[in-house]
């Protein structure tokens, strides 16, 4: 996805709501310091984004590469995908953050992202080819194996210590029993 030009009032504006909504979440973002913190006065932001909460959606379509494709997916490996999805989600948890405050304030909207739906879409489709190759696997639905790998990982990132080297053991060992059936 191609965003605004770097340096650009709307990618100031973008950069500057992402760190505050990554903070506060929607209800507690202020449109006032999100210009200040973009150098952007509160009228040029509401011309580029018509409201709060589209802000908030540009903000997350904008971060959408990232949230998606920053580790590449490799369904034939899905638990090494698990264990390096938790490390990227470890070492950006402003991402997670404001994936997390997107899904409870915004609920719904981010599966209908045309992004979004089309990454995920991408997966379930190598998955379910790798699952269908599988020996001993039948009728297995990728989007639901998916859905649980993502659950696991999304999961382990609410545990405090999560970052010890046994959880990502762990981990590994959990989504290579749920893809082996």
């Amino acid at each position: 996805m191609s965003g605004p030009e770097p340096g650009s009032t709307p990618a100031r504006i973008l950069a500057a709501a992402a760190d505050e909504f990554a903070e506060r979440g929607l209800a507690g973002a202020r449109v006032d310091r999100i210009a200040e913190r973009a150098a952007a006065n509160k009228q040029r932001l509401y011309a580029y984004f018509t409201s709060k909460d589209a802000l908030f959606d540009a903000v997350v379509e904008n971060r959408i590469d990232q949230f998606v494709d920053a580790v590449p997916f490799d369904a034939d490996d899905l638990p090494g995908y698990a264990v390096r999805l938790l490390d990227f989600n470890l070492a950006h948890p402003e991402l997670v953050r404001l994936l997390l405050w997107h899904t409870l304030e915004r609920p719904g909207v981010l599966a209908g992202l045309p992004e979004w739906q089309h990454a995920t879409t991408a997966k379930v489709e190598a998955l379910q080819a790798a699952l269908d190759r599988r020996p001993g696997v039948t009728g297995a639905s990728a989007e639901r194996v998916l859905t649980q790998v993502l659950g696991l990982v999304h999961g382990l990132l609410l545990v405090p210590g999560v970052a010890q080297g046994a959880v990502r053991d762990d981990l590994h060992a959990a989504v290579r029993r749920l893809v082996e059936g």
